[in-house]
């Protein structure tokens, strides 16, 4: 396995770190970075902390005034842990890889036709041209270039109609969803290639980098994933209506302008000033809520920020809300969730369940799935019904 994934997270952690502890002092948002970045990955705090002892040095600060703003940043980068767990550097487990027959693709690829979407961003670690990387690994495999990432889903389509024998997709959690539809509606595995920011469906399965999505399809294994459902449209991670829907289309709307991360922290910072809740009823509840989250199979930890799953096909939707009828309940959410106590917030609700009907009182709702928002009704279900994905996965 590959440590991309624990680099990007140590630079976001060490970046979210530096920005909070910024106000505390030059000093205090170094040592703030180094130790967000050092319970990512060591090495990768290794390679921070040398430059920033060198600067302090030509500081050269008080003894005093040097400890207590180290001290300081040190606290403020573990404080990260309670709003952003640090994940588990194992992959989620699934059901044992099997190998096919009849419609195992060869150890050259043949058979499979994959689809590079080049505005995913490039996440796997070293994979700055994912689809050099492809050819060279699965010379047999049809790999495609898109030129605009709309097109994504009609040439999937038309590889599928071609023949193909399994579907691949370079690309983010969006990117795979996509792919992952049309998979499901003509019966054939898919390829997951990380190559997107965070890849959270590639981080649980295992598939680090490209040479792990490789090295999957030439031995020919694979499992089967759960597929969670909402409003008729597939999800193989999470699905949110509420707050989370109002983050990602306010981030959308911004990251042109000012990039992906400068843009969720303003659209963070909005939603939390003005953020409105929904007015539904859960299985025929009546509930005011700020957020309705649901995951694909359960996730961990407990609480609002969900990161990692220990399991990929438990038949179960992972429900989290934040109940919006309390008294100050936005502002108890986010001491709760500062302070580590969200789990016994009285504003916090969390079960597991396989189907939840959901109902507006406000009209259609604008809802997510995959880090990817979309206009639904004023009535559906998410569910669980059974349906499965055969996802290639490196052998373990």
């Amino acid at each position: 396995m590959g440590t991309g994934r624990f680099l990007r997270r140590g630079a976001l952690r060490a970046g979210l770190a530096a920005a909070a502890a910024r106000p505390l002092g030059p000093t205090a948002s170094v040592a703030a970075g180094v130790t967000g970045a050092a319970q990512e990955h060591p090495a990768l705090a290794a390679g921070l902390a040398v430059p920033g002892l060198a600067w302090l040095a030509r500081r050269r600060p008080g003894p005093r005034r040097a400890a207590a703003q180290v001290g300081a940043g040190v606290a403020v980068g573990l404080v990260t842990r309670l709003v952003w767990p640090v994940a588990p550097k194992e992959p989620a487990t699934v059901a044992p890889p099997r190998r096919w027959s009849a419609r195992a693709p060869s150890p050259e690829g043949e058979g499979i036709g994959i689809v590079v979407n080049p505005s995913a961003g490039s996440g796997a670690l070293g994979s700055d041209d994912p689809a050099t990387q492809l050819r060279e690994g699965l010379p047999g495999a049809g790999v495609i270039e898109l030129d605009d990432p709309a097109d994504l889903a009609d040439e999937l389509e038309r590889l599928a109609k071609g023949g193909c024998v399994a579907l691949g997709v370079a690309g983010g959690d969006g990117s795979i969803n996509t792919a992952a539809a049309v998979a499901l509606r003509h019966d054939l595995p898919l390829l997951v290639v990380p190559a997107g920011t965070l890849n959270h469906l590639a981080r649980d399965l295992g598939v680090e980098t490209v040479d792990d999505a490789v090295e999957a399809v030439r031995d020919g294994t694979a499992a089967e994933i759960d597929v969670g459902w909402i409003a008729g449209r597939p999800f193989l991670n999470t699905a949110s209506l509420g707050g989370y829907v109002e983050l990602v289309d306010a981030r959308e709307e911004l990251e042109s302008r000012i990039g992906k991360w400068p843009a969720l922290a303003v659209a963070l910072a909005r939603v939390l000033r003005h953020g409105t809740p929904v007015d539904v009823a859960l299985d025929g509840d009546p509930r005011r809520l700020w957020i309705v989250f649901v995951g694909n199979c359960r996730y961990l930890p407990e609480g609002m920020a969900p990161t990692w799953r220990e399991q990929l096909d438990d038949g179960r939707l992972d429900v989290r809300v934040v109940d919006a009828s309390q008294p100050f309940g936005r502002s108890r959410l986010v001491l709760a969730a500062l302070t580590g106590t969200l789990r016994r917030s009285r504003v916090f609700e969390t079960w597991q369940a396989t189907t939840v009907h959901v109902r507006s009182a406000d009209g259609p709702l604008r809802l997510a799935r995959d880090g990817e928002t979309f206009d639904g009704d004023d009535e559906f279900e998410i569910t669980k019904n059974g349906s499965r994905l055969v996802v290639f996965t490196p052998r373990r």
